[in-house]
C-alpha cells in the first residue's frame, strides 16, 4: 500500500538532527508517496511509538559506518569483494545465540574461501539486526487475511487479530535488533580461526571434496584474511521505524551536512520501493550511510543513471551499490547496457549480484522455492557481463543460513520437491542451506579468481619507471 509517510511519522522537526535545514529536508522527503507502508489502526499510538524510537539507543556505532564506507570504496575500485548473506526475513523467535552463530559462521567461512581464492579482502555484510519487515506483492493472503509483512509489523499467525498491523512491534523489533547485534559481535569475535570441518558427505571421494580439502589446507596457511569486523544491513522499508532515530552525521560524502542512521551500517532500497519520485529514495539522498538500490529486469539504463545522480552526487567511490536481481535468463541482456551507461558517468559504484530474487518459483503444492542451478546461472551471467565490459564484479547478495534447512532445490546434495517439507522453516522466501552455500562459494571463488587475474597481471607488468 502507498501513502504519505508523514501521516504516521508526525512532526519531523523533533528529530535529533541538530541542523534545521536537515529537518526541513527530511519533512519534504517524507511528504512524498511511500509504497509498502502499513496502515496503522491507531495513527496517534503509532506517533507515540515513533517518539520513543527517536531516543532509542543505537544499534551500530557511527564510526563503524564510516569505516564500512571506506571498505566499500575499496570494493568500488576493484580492490575488495562484498559478501552479503542471511535470512530473508528475521523473526523475533530466532534472535538466539545458536541461530546468529550459525549464520555468521557460514558467512565467515564463505568469506575466507573467497578471500583465499581471489587474493582480495572480502567484506562480510550480514542481513541481520533489522530485517524484520518485508514488502509483499499482495495485501491479503490466500485465506483473505491481511498478508504477513514481517515481525516488525504483524504476526505470521493465521488470525485476523495477529495479522492486524501493530506499531508496538517496531519497539520489539528494535529490542531484537539490539540483541541480534550483541550476539553477532560476540559470535564473530569468538569464531575459531580454523572454520573448516571437512568436506560435506555429498563431496567425499569426489573432485569437489578434494577441492574443498585443498582449499582448507591452504587457507590455514594463507595470510590473506577477510575482514574481522562484522557489518550489518537491512532493507530500508518501514519509514516510521527507519527515520525516527536519524541524526546529523559526523561524517559526510560531500559539502552538505547529512543524516546518519544508527540502525545499520548499510541500508538498501528494494525493487518495490525504488520509485524516483517516492519517499524512500528522497530519504536515502539525505543519509551518510552507504546506500544500495535493487534493480530488476524492468530497470532501464536511464533509471540507473538517475539513481547514481541522485544518490551519489559527489561521485564518492562506494557510496552507492547497485544490486542487480535480473534472473538467470535475463541477466546478460538487461544488465550489460546498465553497466555500460553507469560506467560512462565516471561514478565508481559497487556492482552486487542478488542471485536469489529473480529466480523464485512455486511448486505444485504452492511452496515458494529456488533452484540452485538458476542461482548459479545468474551469478555466471553477472560475471560474464563484467568480464566483457572490463568492470569489477564487486559483490554477492544471498539469502542463506548455516542451518540444515530444505528450502532451495538442487545442489550436489540433490534436494528435490519432495524434500522441501522436511525442514522448510523460512518466514518468507527460501534460503540456501549451509552445504548449498559452501558449494556455491566454490563456484564463485573460481569466477572471482578469474576476474581479478587480468588486473593482477596488469599490476605486475608495471615497470619501475611507470608513474603508477
Amino acid at each position: 500500500m502507498t501513502r504519505s509517510s508523514e501521516a504516521a511519522y508526525g512532526e519531523v522537526r523533533g528529530t535529533n538532527t541538530r541542523e534545521p535545514g536537515l529537518a526541513d529536508r527530511l519533512a519534504e522527503a517524507l511528504a512524498r508517496p511511500a509504497a509498502q507502508q502499513p496502515d496503522w489502526p491507531d495513527p496517534a499510538h503509532a506517533r507515540t511509538v515513533v517518539e520513543l524510537l527517536r531516543t532509542a539507543p543505537p544499534i551500530v556505532a557511527e564510526s563503524e559506518t564510516a569505516q564500512f564506507s571506506k571498505q566499500l570504496a575499496a570494493v568500488a575500485r576493484g580492490q575488495a569483494f562484498l559478501l552479503q548473506g542471511g535470512d530473508c526475513a528475521e523473526t523475533f523467535a530466532e534472535t538466539t545465540a545458536s541461530h546468529v552463530r550459525a549464520n555468521l559462521s557460514l558467512l565467515k567461512r564463505m568469506s575466507r574461501l573467497l578471500a583465499h581464492a581471489a587474493g582480495l579482502p572480502v567484506i562480510p555484510l550480514a542481513r541481520m539486526a533489522g530485517q524484520y519487515a518485508k514488502p509483499r506483492s499482495q495485501s491479503v493472503d490466500a485465506d483473505g487475511l491481511p498478508v504477513y509483512r514481517g515481525d516488525m509489523v504483524n504476526s505470521a499467525e493465521r488470525t485476523l487479530a495477529a495479522r492486524t498491523c501493530d506499531p508496538d512491534r517496531m519497539l520489539r523489533a528494535h529490542g531484537h535488533a539490539a540483541r541480534a547485534m550483541t550476539l553477532a559481535r560476540r559470535a564473530y569475535a569468538q569464531e575459531p580461526a580454523n572454520l573448516y570441518t571437512g568436506p560435506p558427505s555429498y563431496a567425499q571421494g569426489t573432485a569437489d571434496g578434494g577441492h574443498l580439502v585443498r582449499n582448507a589446507e591452504e587457507i590455514g596457511r594463507d595470510q590473506v584474511r577477510s575482514g574481522e569486523q562484522i557489518f550489518v544491513g537491512h532493507e530500508m522499508l518501514l519509514l516510521d521505524y527507519e527515520c525516527a532515530p536519524l541524526h546529523a552525521a559526523g561524517f559526510t560524502t560531500g559539502p552538505e551536512p547529512l543524516l546518519v542512521s544508527p540502525l545499520a551500517h548499510f541500508l538498501w532500497i528494494g525493487e518495490r520501493t525504488r520509485g524516483l519520485g517516492d519517499a524512500h529514495l528522497a530519504v536515502a539522498e539525505l543519509l551518510a550511510n552507504p546506500i544500495g538500490v535493487k534493480i530488476g529486469p524492468r530497470t532501464t539504463p536511464e533509471e540507473a543513471v538517475e539513481y547514481v545522480r541522485r544518490l551519489d552526487p559527489y561521485a564518492t567511490p562506494g557510496r552507492l551499490t547497485l544490486i542487480s536481481r535480473m534472473g538467470a535468463s535475463q541477466v546478460r541482456e538487461v544488465l550489460a547496457p546498465i553497466v555500460e551507461k553507469v560506467t560512462a558517468t565516471g561514478h565508481q559504484v559497487v556492482w552486487q549480484c542478488d542471485a536469489m530474487h529473480g529466480n523464485s518459483r512455486t511448486t505444485a503444492d504452492g511452496r515458494k522455492t529456488r533452484h540452485f542451478d538458476d542461482i548459479v546461472g545468474e551469478i555466471h551471467g553477472f560475471f560474464d557481463v563484467h568480464r566483457a565490459l572490463g568492470t569489477h564484479p564487486g559483490g554477492l547478495h544471498l539469502e542463506a543460513t548455516g542451518e540444515d534447512v530444505t528450502e532451495c532445490l538442487g545442489g550436489a546434495c540433490g534436494l528435490g520437491e519432495a524434500d522441501l517439507s522436511a525442514r522448510y522453516r523460512t518466514a518468507c522466501d527460501p534460503r540456501l542451506n549451509g552445504e548449498q552455500s559452501m558449494e556455491l562459494a566454490l563456484t564463485v571463488a573460481d569466477l572471482l579468481a578469474e576476474a581479478v587475474r587480468p588486473a593482477a597481471r596488469q599490476v605486475t607488468s608495471v615497470g619501475p619507471g611507470d608513474p603508477r
